[in-house]
């Protein structure tokens, strides 16, 4: 089948070309929408050829920026290095990048913070401008000019349909067993031709193999041979495995209850330490058969999916350790059986987590004494890394569970506060508050109930006073007693850290 050329269409042979030479195909102020998503599926040359490039024009005293989409954050080797040299004017959806995000928290890069699975329709409805270049990773190209994706599918369907014009870059440094693990759905559409999507269970499968494109719109191809960005995994922590256990012994109550199956329902998992701790505990906790409806495939549930734990999981991507990625490509045979990756407009869909129930876990930078969740600002301003799809499942989730240690900064910072900087959740979505001191169930509270149960689980002993002292106060003073608030006082946490280093 594929030889040592994975490029087998006749018709685009003559289209392979250096990453200098396709990146002279993208000007200044052009919007690229890059492929990747979690270190995975990024190209690989192409964004150094191109900051190249911009670095170039500057020193010529030209002007070169682009605005740079993705499916959510990627690697050094793109967001990094044109960041670096200043290439990009406008950044969405999501990004990790330190340069980056120093550039944006500067006021030097503009950022939008979007619901990842909103990405599409803002780009289908044109609310986002004209997008003119897509530059995507894929696997191979067969005789027919079908596009086996890579280890990430993303935005990459809606931007290979809205740009203008395409560049691939085909690596074989992926592997060719790949193929047949995507499920590419082309039966998405804007208000008023929507219908509904008959997906109703984690495994079913409802689209193709592969992505289809005019090969007329296809500028240059690309052929690279290197490996995704993937950080080694770090084992969990005592604090992360607290967390973990005050998660799992909640599951066994939900079982004993009714409330839940004893298969769970669906389990949607960010990235991170507390997250691959649950995971490891549900692994080794009798569990069978369980399944996952996610954005990114990490370490624990290829653990998961080898005992037996899981059965399936669908996402958008992988976040794999050397490691996993080493035990993935050797036994992709048994993977590619249980692993869907599917466009993040269908792994992301609200639709989708409400029918079938998912179970969101998903990290917070602070919360609230009623609920509130600020996952993305610090100190309310300064932008960490975005709200990512963590709304899509928070709001539309089953069960709404977000996560974090007690305290951040050695000790500096309490992650209960009385009102948070920012919010991106709101106490309508957040159903379960967790961190090591304990777990407070929040459904069926009013908003006072909820202050007391998050106050005494979940706040660092350290702080637990002072927010028992400033409720307790706000219910003696407040004009409002729905939700009691010292208004005068409600961010002086916040203002303490700015100005003394310590809530």
């Amino acid at each position: 089948m594929f030889s040592e050329s994975r490029i087998l269409c006749p018709q685009l042979k003559n289209k392979v070309m250096s990453a200098e030479q396709a990146a002279a195909f993208i000007n200044d102020g052009d919007t690229v929408g890059m492929s990747g998503f979690t270190g995975a599926g990024y190209p690989k040359a192409l964004p150094g050829a191109l900051a190249t490039r911009a670095e170039t024009q500057r020193q010529a005293g030209n002007h070169f920026q682009i605005n740079l989409w993705t499916g959510a954050s990627t690697a050094p080797e793109l967001d990094g290095a044109l960041a670096a040299v200043d290439g990009i004017n406008m950044r969405l959806p999501f990004q990790s990048d330190p340069v980056c995000r120093k550039q944006i928290n500067n006021g030097q890069m503009h950022y939008i913070d979007i619901h990842l699975s909103e990405v599409s329709q803002y780009a289908w409805s044109g609310f986002l401008g004209k997008l003119d270049i897509a530059v995507i990773e894929v696997t191979a190209i067969h005789e027919d000019g079908r596009l086996v994706p890579s280890s990430s599918i993303g935005n990459n369907k809606t931007w290979i349909e809205q740009a203008d014009k395409i560049i691939l870059e085909v690596n074989s440094g992926q592997s060719l067993k790949l193929e047949g693990m995507h499920d590419i759905y082309y039966g998405t559409a804007l208000p008023p031709n929507r219908k509904p999507i008959m997906l109703t269970k984690a495994d079913d499968r409802i689209g193709d193999a592969y992505f289809t494109v005019p090969p007329e719109k296809i500028l240059a191809i690309v052929e690279t041979s290197a490996p995704d960005r993937n950080s080694p995994f770090t084992p969990p922590d005592a604090c992360s495995r607290q967390i973990a256990d005050h998660i799992l012994d909640f599951f066994r109550f939900e079982i004993q209850k009714g409330r839940l199956p004893k298969e769970l329902l669906p389990l949607q998992s960010g990235v991170g330490n507390i997250p691959n701790a649950v995971l490891e505990g549900l692994d080794t906790g009798g569990y069978k058969n369980l399944t996952a409806y996610t954005e990114v495939i990490q370490d624990g549930m290829l653990k998961m999916l080898k005992s037996g734990t899981l059965s399936t999981a669908s996402a958008t991507a992988f976040s794999l350790s050397p490691t996993a990625l080493d035990e993935l490509n050797k036994n992709m045979d048994f993977y590619r059986e249980k692993i869907i990756l599917r466009q993040q407009d269908i792994s992301n869909h609200p639709e989708i987590a409400r029918r079938l129930g998912v179970i969101a876990m998903n990290g917070l930078l602070e919360a609230d004494i009623y609920g509130n969740v600020n996952s993305t600002h610090v100190m309310g301003t300064r932008m960490m890394n975005g709200i990512g799809g963590s709304g899509d499942f928070a709001r539309n989730g089953y069960l709404s569970i977000f996560v974090t240690p007690s305290t951040a900064k050695n000790g500096a910072i309490s992650s209960i506060v009385p009102m948070v900087s920012h919010v991106d959740h709101t106490e309508h979505d957040v159903k379960v508050i967790v961190t090591e001191q304990g777990l407070a169930d929040l459904r069926g509270l009013s908003p006072r109930q909820r202050a007391k149960v998050i106050i005494d689980k979940c706040a660092h002993p350290d702080y637990r006073d002072r927010l028992h002292d400033y409720f307790e106060r706000a219910c003696a003073s407040a004009r409002g007693m729905h939700t009691p608030h010292i208004l005068g006082e409600a961010l002086s946490w916040h203002e303490n850290y700015e100005q003394f280093g310590k809530m």
